[in-house]
């Protein structure tokens, strides 16, 4: 599975910003989806999980109530609409692709917000 990110780049404390991530290679709806970010001299951290139907989420607990995970399996992509953004946030965002033992990542895109 190749995985694509875009969707990063600069805002204001308060803002949005939506990231996407497409897939390709192998069934996109095969694979459950998550979301990473890893800060400058951090360790990469869990963000956001979404299964293969999108039926079911679950958010790690400095996102709850702000970020969104959510699918299409038509398109082949996976999203994280990012709302109230804090200068916390910024980091390198990863989507990763899992089924069993199988595990892909994509590139990163880079979130920066201002304070």
């Amino acid at each position: 599975v190749q995985l694509v990110e875009s969707g990063g780049g600069l805002v204001q404390a308060g803002g949005s910003l939506r990231l996407s991530c497409i897939a390709s290679g192998r069934a996109f709806s095969d694979y459950d989806m998550n979301y990473f970010r890893q800060a400058p001299g951090k360790e990469r951290e869990f963000v956001a999980h979404i299964n293969r139907s999108g039926g079911t989420t679950n958010y790690a607990d400095f996102v709850k109530g702000r970020f969104t995970i959510s699918r299409d399996n038509a398109k082949n992509t996976v999203y994280l609409q990012m709302n109230t953004l804090k200068p916390e946030d910024t980091a390198v965002y990863y989507c990763n692709a899992v089924n069993g033992r199988d595990r892909y990542w994509g590139q990163g895109t880079q979130v920066t917000v201002s304070s």
